[in-house]
């Protein structure tokens, strides 16, 4: 299997396309990517995990039975959250979420549809936040919204279509996991606002002057939301994309990562340099590090 640089065409870091993060100072803003479209943002130890996916069961497992999280591998690789953000109920954005929160004590923050995982999963009233979108959240002295976006198609449809009215069994297989109301995150430090689009699609007039310094940007199934780079440089205006969700969900976090099918990840780099900001293309269980 190819390095995952050499997916680049590059033999080493090119600082237009890949940055790898300076040593951590105090005071800096981190962003770790957990695979698929997970991240975890911290700063002066207050942490907000999105979307934390690291258990990554086979395709076999996947497809044909119940999904388990890993709990001490969640613990391992995720030791710290104050606030977890669910982007939508599929389970390779939501799996590992109700566990990262019985751990640490982190609230879970997500549409209804969250919830009802949560609430399958045993996480007691306290530790849930539901919410339609549209309204600022206090973590510690952050402020987290989320803004009502669209499902992106995969190969032509969106999976597992739909919302979570009751609880579903737990642990759930993969059909069992619907999406519900699909969120774009906004997490405001005070000096660094970071989006997070966890799925190939978003709505316009949602995202319209919620300028913003970085975007963690889903790869897979871009193709089908014309001009999907192009116009989130032009609403959001961000420095810097970190460009999420393309590997391919299934392989063990600490392993050697491959790409989705059909991601084309060169291409991607190439669009967000065209529509003007810096593409920081992050390894999994990397960091970037902002002053």
């Amino acid at each position: 299997m190819k390095r995952w640089t050499h997916w680049l065409g590059v033999k080493s870091p090119d600082a237009n396309t890949y940055v790898l993060s300076a040593p951590a100072r105090e005071g800096d803003l981190c962003i770790q990517y957990l695979g698929t479209a997970g991240f975890v943002i911290s700063q002066d130890g207050h942490h907000v995990v999105l979307d934390p996916y690291v258990t990554r069961p086979d395709l076999s497992t996947s497809l044909m039975q119940p999904l388990v999280p890993n709990a001490p591998l969640i613990q391992r690789l995720i030791p710290h959250a104050n606030d977890v953000l669910i982007g939508h109920a599929h389970h390779d954005h939501i799996l590992d979420g109700p566990d990262l929160c019985k751990q640490t004590g982190a609230r879970l923050i997500g549409s209804s549809s969250t919830m009802q995982v949560g609430i399958a999963a045993g996480l007691p009233p306290e530790q849930l936040v539901s919410t339609e979108g549209r309204e600022d959240i206090a973590s510690g002295d952050w402020t987290v919204r989320g803004f009502p976006s669209r499902h992106g198609k995969i190969f032509g449809r969106i999976p597992f279509p739909g919302d979570l009215t009751a609880p579903p069994p737990w642990p759930a297989r993969m059909h069992q996991l619907r999406h519900g109301l699909v969120l774009n995150w906004l997490v405001d430090t005070g000096k660094l606002k970071v989006m997070h689009i966890d799925s190939a699609d978003f709505i316009d007039e949602e995202l319209q002057g919620h300028a913003c310094d970085i975007v963690c940007l889903c790869a897979i199934g871009r193709q089908s939301r014309p001009n999907y780079v192009r116009d989130v440089v032009r609403l959001l205006k961000p420095r810097w994309i970190i460009p999420c969700h393309w590997d391919t969900m299934i392989t063990p976090i600490e392993a050697e990562p491959d790409l989705l099918p059909g991601v084309d990840l060169p291409g991607f780099i190439a669009e967000i340099q065209a529509a003007g900001a810096i593409p920081l293309l992050t390894p999994i269980l990397g960091h970037q590090r902002f002053s």
